[in-house]
């Protein structure tokens, strides 16, 4: 207690020791024996409301003794499981915890690791991935400023992440690793890595790279093959030994038919080699047949077909026919079918187009029989005057079919088309409008139209030579008008349509891989669209169970990630919510786990591991050794420390109950003795 402390107090004991004097011995007029009562309660009353005041304190100090901290991190990953070495490590963790020297040393605190860092002595063995340089970074920022030695039972292996061995450096505590599983090489090969494209076209050939690696010391010799259901598409004998211990194989397959072609690799593994689960990788390639057939019927010659073969022909993925219309044998090996100022010679073609409901193009002109065409069809006419007249594209803004640009067709030449008036009797999405004479109208020049499933494309004039040569004056080039008519012709594809949703998703995955499949949603010209809600119906073959996950936009795509569903076989459906689109499909997950690629503990990575922490590494089976190293090592010693607190006198809420009570008691004293 401090001096000043002890001078208050032998102040208040003053100053209440002369108020109750004052009060009761010189100034009351009650009897002897009661004036010393009263002024004995009055003294103690104001000395203990004085030490309530002053609150009189001491300093305590308190010795304690300190143990570090010993952390044991177990890997949880499944090659712990694969090689052997669970029961061991549960044997392990059982002597630590029952090691009375050990724990009376040291703090011990348990984690379990495998992706993450997890305050947990539950094991599983059975995490798909392993990252030993997170869970030594998490390790890092709990234990900053603490004296922690490490115990790190793992085998070493890593799945992912930063290389432990050399982000170790800058961990603060030493780790002592403990190995588990075998340390003896065994001969091994595996594919290590194998790339191919997902798509190729047909009858094309596609690459394949696979980068092959061996682990022994002996000269061996092994075959390569790559298979396709039961045949054997291509096979190479290979050899290794402990300096050529990889090698790279690059073939070329044929693509030979359309669809999804799923291929097994494989090097054929060793009779006593130990692990064969590494030697074989399953890929796919989608083949795709994608050409575009375009025939011209026209039984006039004129500049505005030439125009649309050069324009066709600068996608090289299209071909373009030109035929007259009595010419015409199979009009079904075509695509897109473009009607050139039909006459009453085109006749059997529409029928022939109207019995297979194949999408078509009509350009229109002043050669264009409209008696014939008024006749042939029903979804639009015009008015016979037998007159022509020059018409000023207008692009219209509104135009919602598919994403179409303005290039400035405004100040393109006019096309020459028939006057009068346009009848639409069909819903129907104008492009172009007709400016006449600088008059703005309302009447369309290109219309896009669909009914019963038929799409087509009318053009009320002639003369697209013309925009075709303005396009290039303006910009050197015909981009901008080549893009214009491919699109039409994108949305007017027939046979070989594309769909609007399109689904990207692999036939199979790995078990331990990404599983991401996306969906592209397009507008009816196959242009994305960012609008869409897309949801996904997932089915498990197995299991039957279903469920609906929303999928979610990301960049020019949808996306839904799938990464934590079991093996299994699934069946898939895509819709989008407000619109009649669907798509379905399958796909597989294997049971693959990286885990089981390892067939030793990766001693060499961990002997650096101790080495950058000032550690040292141990086996499961040598914790005696561990233990007395641990114990004996002086930086682990306990420390003894001392805690100082400053401690009231006598709590406050004593001192207040007994002044209340030491002024009741006088109160009902003097009240008893009427002087109050």
């Amino acid at each position: 207690m401090q001096t000043k402390t002890i001078l208050l107090i032998i102040v208040a004991f003053i100053i209440a020791l002369v108020v109750a004097l004052f009060q009761y011995l010189y100034k009351a007029k009650s009897s002897k024996k009661n004036k010393l009562l009263f002024t004995f309660l009055r003294f103690l009353s104001v000395f203990t409301l004085f030490l309530l005041l002053i609150n009189p304190t001491f300093k305590q100090k308190k010795y304690f003794t300190e143990k570090p901290s010993l952390v044991v991190a177990v890997d949880n990953s499944s090659s712990i499981k694969h090689l052997n070495s669970d029961q061991s490590v549960y044997q392990f963790i059982e002597q630590i915890q029952q090691h009375k020297d050990l724990n009376n040393r040291f703090d011990i605190v348990y984690y379990s690791f495998s992706e993450n860092l997890n305050d947990s002595l539950r094991f599983s063995f059975d995490q798909k991935q392993t990252n030993i340089a997170k869970a030594l970074e998490d390790l890092d920022q709990i234990y900053k400023n603490a004296i922690a030695p490490t115990l790190l039972v793992t085998d070493g292996n890593q799945t992912y992440g930063k290389d432990y061995q050399y982000s170790s450096a800058k961990y603060g505590q030493a780790v002592f690793p403990v190995v588990t599983g075998d340390t003896t090489s065994v001969i091994d090969t595996k594919i290590q890595q194998l790339n191919v494209n997902r798509y190729a076209y047909l009858k094309n050939r596609f690459p394949v790279e696979v980068i092959l690696t061996y682990s022994g010391e002996k000269e061996v010799n092994t075959k390569f093959e790559i298979k396709s259901g039961n045949s054997t598409v291509y096979s190479q004998p290979v050899s290794f030994s402990e300096d050529n211990n990889s090698q790279v194989i690059n073939v070329t397959l044929p693509a030979s038919q359309s669809g999804v072609i799923q291929y097994t690799a494989n090097v054929i593994p060793f009779d006593n080699e130990k692990n064969t689960i590494n030697n074989a990788k399953v890929f796919a390639v989608e083949v795709i047949d994608q050409k575009t057939n375009v025939l011209v019927v026209s039984d006039i010659v004129h500049p505005d077909i030439g125009a649309i073969k050069k324009s066709v022909e600068t996608n090289e993925r299209r071909n373009i026919t030109i035929k007259k219309p009595n010419k015409i044998s199979d009009i079904n090996e075509y695509q897109l079918v473009i009607l050139y100022q039909p006459n009453s010679r085109f006749k059997e073609v529409y029928e022939k187009l109207n019995s297979l409901k194949k999408n078509h193009f009509t350009i229109t002109g002043s050669k264009t029989d409209w008696f014939f065409l008024n006749k042939i069809q029903d979804k639009y006419s015009q008015e016979i005057t037998r007159q022509t007249e020059y018409y000023i594209p207008r692009f219209n803004t509104n135009f919602g079919t598919f994403l179409m640009d303005d290039f400035g067709l405004e100040n393109y030449p006019p096309l020459i088309g028939a006057f009068g008036d346009v009848g639409i009797k069909t819903k129907y999405d104008p492009l172009l409008y007709r400016t006449v004479s600088n008059i703005e109208t309302e009447e369309p020049l290109l219309i896009t139209l669909e009914q019963d499933g038929v799409r087509e494309a009318v053009l009320f004039g002639e003369g697209v030579w013309r925009w075709r040569a303005q396009n290039y004056l303006d910009t050197k080039n015909f981009e901008s008008f080549d893009e214009f008519f491919g699109k039409l012709l994108q949305y007017l594809a027939s046979n070989k349509r594309k769909s609007r949703l399109n689904t990207i998703a692999e036939s199979f995955y790995y078990g331990n891989s990404s599983i991401k499949i996306k969906a592209e949603y397009f507008t009816k010209n196959y242009e994305f669209d960012s609008r869409g809600n897309l949801k996904i119906a997932l089915k498990n073959k197995n299991t039957e169970a279903t469920r609906t996950i929303p999928m979610v936009l990301k960049n020019n795509s949808y996306e839904v990630d799938l990464s934590n569903i079991p093996a299994g076989d699934y069946d898939y459906t895509i819709t989008v919510v407000g619109e009649n689109i669907a798509r379905s499909g399958s796909f597989k997950i294997l049971e693959y786990d990286v885990e089981q690629q390892f067939l030793n503990a990766d001693v060499t990575k961990l002997k650096k591991l101790a080495t950058n922490t000032n550690g040292e590494l141990y086996h499961l089976d040598q914790i005696e050794k561990l233990v007395k190293h641990l114990i004996e090592d002086s930086k682990y010693q306990p420390i003894q420390k001392s805690r100082e607190n400053v401690v009231s006198l006598i709590d406050w809420k004593y001192l207040l109950a007994i002044v209340i009570l030491l002024l009741s008691i006088e109160w009902f004293a003097r009240k008893y003795n009427g002087l109050i």
